[in-house]
């Protein structure tokens, strides 16, 4: 039910330029949300972490907790809709939980939440 599966997960630049290109973006304190609508388009996700945050065992725990947001509540997100969800500075010292809560409250403010 909480699974998180690699075909869910894009990787590619193109897929990721896309999203940054015609997609819309929300911020807040702990991470940036760019969200593609479409109704052709299959619910991917994707996890970025500039090197402006760390080394690369500080951008991997970012990534981690984003995974871990946005796996507990995949199920609370409307289909069709290419995310990717960037971490900022305030993300490195934080515990998932904080990290959940800013998820979820950007993607509500972006009306991509199913209550």
């Amino acid at each position: 039910m909480f699974e998180l599966g690699r075909d869910k997960i894009f990787r590619g630049k193109r897929e990721f330029n896309k999203v940054y290109s015609k997609g819309r973006s929300l911020a807040n304190r702990e991470m940036v949300i760019y969200i593609l609508k479409d109704e052709t388009l299959r619910g991917d996700v994707g996890f970025a972490a500039g090197k402006k945050l760390g080394c690369a065992v500080v951008r991997n725990r970012v990534k981690r907790l984003l995974r871990e947001a946005y796996r507990l509540n995949q199920h609370n997100i409307k289909p069709n809709c290419k995310i990717i969800l960037v971490g900022r500075k305030k993300l490195i010292d934080a515990k998932a939980d904080v990290a959940i809560k800013s998820f979820c409250e950007l993607c509500k403010r972006a009306e991509i939440w199913i209550d």
